[in-house]
């Protein structure tokens, strides 16, 4: 039963370590609440109001006017400690007042400059200096004498400034965070009132030293205003005393700490004085709450000015995020439009319905991530960090950048290659899909993407409700044939019956792809309108001349003869691997261009073979690895098991064992080159679909304890984790 707070009024509840997962908090009042340590997995507190107490505010207004009084007054008294120097008619006393004054001034510079953390090192240095000069260097004589007494009043002097300073910033802090004018007006006017009593009761000489003490703690006071005003606004060099007023301020007001907020909503809630550190805030919706920048954040990705503001506003349009760890955010219906998230770490972020438009999404991280019916029209997704726990269904978009222009390379590879087609509805999710088993297989051979990007680039030639197997087959080889420069290699084939087929060919960088596109569709059309005795001369005649052709045709009309066809025609290091996926038939290893494709007849035949080729792959893989040391299993051993309890489990099936054993080849290669940070991000993908395989196991299954025990090994002697 879900719990039920709508509208209540909960100030100073006490929910430490409670249940309240869906517990619904709408529009309740839960100033000073305790949350701490609660399960509160999707809660609603939409429309909340938290913070302090009235009590405590109350409590903390008078602090406020406490602090301001003993600003005024420690500043003002301390400067009537100078001003007393200054008006001495003994030398050694003025030059003391004249250092002062001086040293003052450039405290004051440095403060404002640097912040008060440097200035808190050289006033302890300078106290040090004065003291020690004082006490062991100067004659003991009345010169002496008056030498020490002028470094110690100037010691005091500088420090009871600054510390009028500090408490004066404090309390205006405190008064913002609070966000009470009137309490702000009152902190200034007792601040007054301390200096004119802290004037009255320091002055011991001439008159003209009560307008100098006067100024003195008026400059302390205005310095301090201006400090804490500049501190809550977000100043980072007063980070020292936002923290030091907002820890006061939440010290008594709603604490979430250590709670887990996991797809918690507080989209326009009230959040001032609230203690968030700690907290599991994975997928927590910020939408609209106002003085989050009120809240102790520390240690969230909250802290983070920037990410603080997308999450409240959900509106980055053109800005950059460039390397930012976006890992676990709520961004669901955000708008992205033309936004920089090159290299930025999104993974296990929602970022559904949202607007990434133009986004330049190179190198980004989004394992994990969930990207259903967001729209990727014209978007930057070069070397993107995608595996199969992305979710991208129902994606919206009409066209796709497959890198970053550059001066070198204005073509940005756009696709579908024709400029003038866009995707069809689902064209995405289908093209993207086979790109994750080609980064696996470039990984898995130790190849720079890098360097493949800028030698050949994709041109992917789509059919739509039907296609003629004959006619594909001739096209496609012409096209290769009159563009020699373009190295035009056929590198997978996919087909959904007569739905959709998809030829997927590989092209050197500065091939025009648009004009292949077009030109292709030309040859193909002109072959298919051949009567049918003119198509089978021809389809004779180019046979004889290609057998390329005959391998092709055979692979098209097996595409347009199963429900999901999927080929790919990587060699690998001249071996030939078979493997096939759920649902998809994936070859590697081809000779020849074009085609050379050679097909087993059933499904099950090529299952054994795909096993057995990569069983021997791994096994040679993993024997290249450096033996173990006596004191202990390394990860040679540990892979060696892995390999062992895959190919034994009974309860998986032959085509999720080649895909395990594809991994396990994969951890192999990261083994044998630790400092290679591709291999580690290949390898870290790996373990993720390995952890998959194994949850659609039955629990009492020999693999699911295996992996249970091995695969957190594996991560601790890779460094994965």
């Amino acid at each position: 039963m879900v719990d039920e707070f709508h509208r209540a009024s909960l100030q100073g509840a006490d929910f430490r370590g409670k249940n309240l997962a869906a517990a619904n908090f709408s529009h309740a009042d839960i100033r000073g609440a305790d949350f701490r340590d609660a399960i509160l997995i999707g809660a609603n507190f939409r429309n909340t109001k938290a913070g302090l107490p009235i009590f405590w505010a109350i409590g903390l207004v008078v602090l406020s006017l406490i602090l301001s009084l003993f600003a005024g007054l420690i500043s003002a008294y301390a400067g009537a400690f100078i001003a007393d120097l200054l008006s001495d008619n003994i030398y050694e006393n003025l030059f003391f007042g004249i250092l002062s004054l001086i040293t003052l001034a450039i405290f004051l510079i440095i403060i404002f400059w640097q912040g008060l953390g440097a200035i808190l090192t050289i006033l302890a240095e300078v106290v040090a200096a004065c003291l020690i000069a004082a006490l062991a260097f100067l004659p003991e004589n009345e010169t002496g004498r008056n030498l020490v007494i002028g470094a110690v009043f100037t010691t005091l002097a500088l420090t009871g400034v600054l510390a009028g300073i500090g408490n004066m910033a404090v309390a205006v802090a405190v008064a913002r965070v609070m966000t009470l004018p009137k309490a702000r007006t009152l902190a200034g006017v007792m601040a007054f009132i301390g200096a004119v009593l802290g004037v009255l009761l320091g002055v011991r000489s001439q008159e003209s030293a009560y307008l100098i003490a006067g100024l003195i703690g008026l400059a302390a006071i205005a310095s301090g205003i201006y400090i804490g005003w500049q501190a809550i606004a977000g100043e980072k060099k007063y980070s020292l005393i936002r923290v030091l007023a907002i820890g006061m301020v939440a010290q008594k007001g709603t604490n979430f700490r250590g709670a887990d907020l996991t797809d918690a909503d507080f989209t326009e809630a009230t959040l001032k004085s609230v203690d968030l550190r700690k907290a599991t805030l994975t997928r927590t919706c910020w939408f609209g709450v106002q003085k989050l920048e009120q809240a102790r954040v520390e240690g969230t990705y909250l802290e983070h000015p920037k990410v603080q503001q997308l999450l409240i506003t959900k509106d980055g349009r053109e800005q950059k995020f460039d390397r930012l760890d976006l890992r676990e955010l709520n961004l669901k219906d955000a708008n992205l439009q033309d936004a920089s998230l090159i290299r930025a770490d999104l993974s296990a972020a929602t970022l559904q319905n949202a607007n990434l438009s133009g986004a330049k999404l190179a190198q980004a991280q989004l394992y994990d991530t969930n990207l259903t019916q967001a729209c990727l029209t014209g978007a930057y997704i070069e070397n993107w960090g995608i595996s199969t726990d992305t979710q991208l269904d129902a994606i919206k978009c009409e066209y796709i950048y497959m890198q970053l222009p550059t001066k070198d390379d204005p073509d940005p590879c756009r696709k579908p290659d024709n400029r003038q087609e866009t995707f069809n509805e689902g064209d995405f999710a289908d093209f993207i899909a086979p790109i994750l088993k080609t980064l696996d297989l470039y990984q898995t051979q130790n190849v720079d993407l890098r360097d493949i990007g800028k030698k050949f680039k994709t041109l992917d030639l789509f059919h739509y409700e039907g296609i003629d197997p004959s006619a594909a087959a001739i096209a496609i080889t012409q096209l290769a044939e009159n563009h020699p420069e373009a190295e035009l290699e056929i590198v997978a084939l996919e087909g959904r019956g007569q739905e959709k087929v998809r030829l997927q060919a590989k092209v050197a960088g500065n091939a025009n792809r648009s004009e292949l596109y077009k030109e292709y569709f030309q040859k193909y059309s002109e072959i298919e309108s051949l009567p049918y005795s003119d198509l089978q001369a021809l389809l004779l005649g180019a046979k004889e001349k290609d057998e390329r052709i005959r391998s092709l045709e055979k692979l098209l009309e097996s595409a347009i003869h199963q429900p999901k066809f999927y080929v790919e025609t990587y060699q690998n290091q001249g071996e030939f691997i078979m493997s096939q996926s759920k649902g998809n038939v994936n070859i590697s290893g081809v000779q020849g261009n074009v085609s050379g494709v050679a097909v087993a007849g059933e499904n099950q035949t090529m299952t054994g073979v795909a096993l057995g080729a990569i069983s021997g792959s791994v096994t040679n893989t993993i024997s290249q690895l450096p033996d173990s040391s006596e004191s202990g299993i390394g990860i040679k051993e540990l892979l060696a098991e892995l390999q062992a309890a895959i190919e034994a489990e009974s309860d998986l099936p032959d085509e999720d064992k080649v895909e395990a054993l594809e991994q396990v080849k994969t951890l192999a290669d990261a083994g044998q080159k630790p400092e290679d940070s591709a291999l580690q991000k290949a390898a870290k993908t790996a373990m993720k679909i390995l952890k998959g395989t194994v949850s659609s196991l039955p629990e009492a299954a020999k693999l699911a304890e295996a992996c249970t025990k091995i695969l957190p090994l594996i991560s601790k002697v890779l460094l994965l984790v």
